[in-house]
C-alpha cells in the first residue's frame, strides 16, 4: 500500500487532473477520427474545429452539433460518435479498469482513486465491484432499449437499419447524449405522438440520469426504509421535478398554435411529459423549441441548469445540490442550527460544496452568455443564454444557435461542455494544488449580510 501511494505521488497528477487530461486526449482522438475521409460522406467538408466540437459534444454526452449527424457522417463516423458517447458516459477510467480486470491485472490504489473521483463516490470500498455493475448494467439497459426501439422502427424501415438505429439511439439516450440520426436537425419531432418511442427513450435517459449508485441501492435494498438518504433524495426530487415540469409545459403550451394546440389530448400529454423530463439532461426534442413560449423556454433553462443525479450520465449542478440549497434556505428561515432531512443531519462540507458548485455554475453561464453576446452579433440574447445553459448542463437542446456560431463562439461552448461534464469542482481542483488544512485559525469577525 505504501509503495502504491509513493508511485501515485511520483506521477505528480491528482485524480481530477488525470480525469481532465484523459477527457482532453479522448476528445482529440475523436476529432482526428472524425476528420478521416472514411468518416464523412463524399463531398462533405468538415473543418478541424467542427470535428473537435462534435467530438467534445459526444465525449461530454451533450448533443449540441454544428453539422447534421445523419447527412455528414458515414456509418463509420457515426460509430466513432457512438463510441465516444459510450466512453464519455461511462468514463474512460471505468473502461480502463474493466480492461485491466479482463487482462487479469491488479487494480492498484491509484486506479481506485481515479475511479472514485470519476464515479463521484465517498470512499474506496467496493469501487471495483461498482465498476463491474456499472458496465454490466449499462450493457443490459442499452441492449433492452436497442431491441425495443428496433421493434418499433422495424415497422417503417428494414430490420438491419432499425437495429442500427436502435443501438445508436439507445446508447445516446441512456448516456443522456441527445445525438440522433433523423436528419435535418429534426431530432424526434417526427415521433411527437408515438407513445412507444417516447416511453422507451424517456425510460432510458431517466434511468441514466439517476445513476447506478441509486439504481443499485434500490435493487439491493428493496425496502424503502433501508435506502440511503442520497437515494431517497434523488428519487423524490427527480419525481417532483419531472411531474411539475410536465404539468407546467402542458399548461403553458396548451393553447400555443405553434406547438401542441392542435394535438389530441393524448399527444398533448405525451409531448408535455417528454419535454418536461428531457431537459435533465438528454437533449432529444419532439417539439420545435423555437416555437415554445418564452415562459416555457425559461422553465427549460432552469431544468437544464439543475440536471440529474450525481454519479450519473446527466449534467447540471445536480438534483441533490439543488435540493440542498433549498434545505439551507429553509433551515435559515426556521432559525435552526443544523441542516436536516428525513431525520439525518447534512455535513457542513457538503453544504459548502453545493454552494460552490451552484455559484461557479451561475458565474460560468453568465460569463459565457456575456462573451457570446459580444461575439455572436445578430442572435437574440435569450437564445445565447439558452445555448450556454444547455452546454453547461450537457443537455444538447438548442434554439437553432449552434450551427450559426462563430469560431470563438464554438470554443466558448466547447469549454462549457467540458466543464459541465467533469464538473466545476473537478476542473477547479485540477487547476489548483492539493488541498491542505490550515494550521492557523484567525480571529472571527462578522460582516453585514443581506
Amino acid at each position: 500500500m505504501k509503495k502504491e501511494k509513493n508511485r501515485w505521488r511520483m506521477t505528480r497528477f491528482s485524480p481530477p487532473q488525470v480525469l481532465s487530461i484523459g477527457f482532453l486526449i479522448l476528445t482529440l482522438i475523436g476529432a482526428i477520427l472524425l476528420m478521416l475521409p472514411i468518416s464523412k460522406h463524399p463531398g462533405v467538408k468538415l473543418t478541424f474545429l467542427d470535428a473537435l466540437f462534435e467530438a467534445t459534444s459526444a465525449v461530454c454526452v451533450t448533443g449540441l452539433v454544428v453539422t447534421d449527424t445523419a447527412t455528414t457522417f458515414t456509418a463509420f463516423g457515426e460509430s466513432v460518435l457512438m463510441i465516444l458517447i459510450q466512453v464519455g458516459g461511462l468514463g474512460f477510467m471505468t473502461l480502463g479498469i474493466l480492461v485491466a480486470m479482463l487482462l487479469g491485472k491488479k487494480i492498484g490504489l491509484s486506479e481506485r482513486l481515479l475511479a472514485q473521483n470519476a464515479l463521484n463516490q465517498f470512499n474506496l470500498s467496493g469501487i471495483v465491484k461498482l465498476v463491474k455493475i456499472v458496465v454490466i448494467g449499462t450493457l443490459i439497459f442499452e441492449g433492452i432499449g436497442a431491441l425495443l426501439l428496433a421493434v418499433v422502427w422495424g415497422q417503417e424501415m428494414s430490420w438491419g437499419k432499425a437495429l442500427y438505429y436502435g443501438i445508436f439511439h439507445s446508447i445516446s439516450s441512456f448516456n443522456n447524449a441527445g445525438f440522433d440520426l433523423m436528419g435535418n436537425y429534426s431530432s424526434m419531432t417526427a415521433y411527437v405522438g408515438n407513445l412507444p418511442i417516447n416511453l422507451i427513450l424517456s425510460c432510458l435517459y431517466i434511468l441514466g440520469g439517476l445513476g447506478f449508485t441509486v439504481i443499485m441501492d434500490v435493487v439491493q435494498k428493496r425496502n424503502y426504509r433501508k435506502w440511503s438518504l442520497n437515494t431517497k433524495t434523488v428519487i423524490w426530487v427527480t419525481l417532483i421535478l419531472n411531474v411539475t415540469a410536465s404539468l407546467l409545459i402542458f399548461l403553458l403550451e396548451y393553447s400555443n398554435p405553434s406547438t401542441i394546440d392542435s394535438f389530441s389530448l393524448k399527444d398533448k400529454i405525451i409531448s408535455s411529459y417528454f419535454h418536461g423530463t428531457v431537459p435533465r439532461t438528454a437533449g432529444f426534442n419532439t417539439l420545435d423549441l423555437t416555437q415554445l413560449n418564452s415562459d416555457s423556454i425559461l422553465l427549460t433553462m432552469g431544468l437544464m441548469f439543475i440536471g440529474g443525479a450525481s454519479g450519473s450520465t446527466a449534467g447540471g449542478v445536480k438534483v441533490t445540490t439543488f435540493f440542498l440549497l433549498i434545505l439551507v434556505v429553509w433551515t435559515f428561515v426556521k432559525q435552526r442550527e443544523d441542516i436536516t432531512f428525513l431525520k439525518r443531519r447534512i455535513p457542513q462540507d457538503l453544504v459548502f460544496r453545493a454552494l460552490a458548485i451552484s455559484l461557479m455554475g451561475i458565474v460560468l453561464v453568465f460569463t459565457a452568455t456575456f462573451l457570446l453576446d459580444i461575439t455572436e452579433k445578430g442572435i437574440p440574447l435569450m437564445n445565447l443564454a439558452f445555448e450556454a445553459v444547455s452546454a453547461f448542463g450537457t443537455v444538447g437542446l438548442s434554439l437553432g444557435v449552434t450551427p450559426e456560431l462563430s469560431a470563438i463562439g464554438k470554443i466558448i461552448i466547447m469549454v462549457l461542455m467540458f466543464i459541465g461534464r467533469l464538473g466545476p469542482i473537478t476542473i477547479a481542483l485540477a487547476l489548483t494544488k492539493e488541498l491542505q488544512k490550515n494550521k492557523i485559525r484567525y480571529p472571527e469577525e462578522k460582516i453585514l449580510i443581506g
